[in-house]
């Protein structure tokens, strides 16, 4: 999350391959993977779930009901930061924001029993270039993931943009080896033309997001979730026939991208 006056906030995605292998039940799926996809892309029974976001919250608000039932059924659950928030109040130093907004990250991945790890990029500042996607790219593949969440790349906030091409450079020259998702961000005012794929069912964690999301007291928490994720959980919800849920995008693998179901 950047600015309070931004309101961002997020919500994640569940797949069929991500969150069956990791015995989480997708409540909606637009289709269902061939058997040799599922032998290509094998998931351990203990897995290491990576979120990235571009500002603290941004996992939170986007992911942290999935991310929960993550932790929950005993995963290793990470949230890599692009940033600290240094940029959230003009009134103060970069420095005062940073260690405002790390502090409440460090509380909210409590919540949500997650760590956090933080890329060092500086909010409204942050770079897409050459040195930062070798950046990037090393340091997420040193967390060794298994399944991958990120900010859509269609957004309107350029940090959210950069967070989700620098994340897409890492999937790609990993050689596509993980699953990819990408969660929506105030659909409607930041993230757009998003269609999701896949849903996760949040309606037993609920309490848990929210707590986790109201950590981020510089944020406006209260205000941002009912003018915001409130709506979107139970939106999402109807759609995937659950009382609330997350929704996701993720790329199909290769072996399902070239087919139109039922021929």
């Amino acid at each position: 999350m950047g600015k309070v006056s931004g309101g961002r906030k997020k919500f994640l995605l569940s797949s069929t391959m991500g969150l069956v292998a990791l015995a989480l039940e997708p409540v909606a799926s637009l289709g269902k993977n061939k058997p040799e996809e599922n032998e290509k892309n094998q998931l351990p029974a203990k897995l290491n779930i990576l979120c990235v976001g571009a500002h603290p919250g941004d996992p939170e608000f986007g992911c942290g009901g999935t991310m929960s039932k993550y932790s929950d059924a005993g995963h290793t659950v990470t949230f890599l930061y692009l940033t600290r928030g240094e940029a959230y109040d003009v009134t103060q130093s970069h420095a005062w924001s940073a260690e405002l907004r790390t502090k409440e990250a460090e509380t909210s991945c409590k919540i949500l029993n997650s760590r956090p790890v933080f890329a060092g990029q500086i909010d409204g500042n942050t770079e897409l270039n050459k040195e930062q996607n070798e950046k990037i790219t090393k340091l997420i593949l040193s967390l060794n993931p298994d399944i991958v969440f990120t900010h859509w790349p269609m957004d309107s906030h350029m940090d959210h943009q950069v967070s989700a091409m620098l994340t897409l450079t890492a999937w790609l020259r990993s050689g596509r080896k993980f699953p990819l998702y990408f969660y929506e961000v105030n659909t409607g005012t930041e993230t757009m033309a998003f269609t999701p794929t896949d849903y996760e069912d949040i309606s037993g964690v609920r309490d848990r997001k929210k707590a986790a999301m109201f950590a981020h007291k510089t944020q406006a928490p209260e205000e941002i979730y009912q003018q915001f994720f409130k709506t979107l959980e139970e939106f999402r919800g109807l759609e995937a026939g659950v009382k609330a849920a997350e929704a996701f995008i993720r790329f199909k693998p290769e072996a399902g991208r070239a087919r139109v179901e039922g021929l």
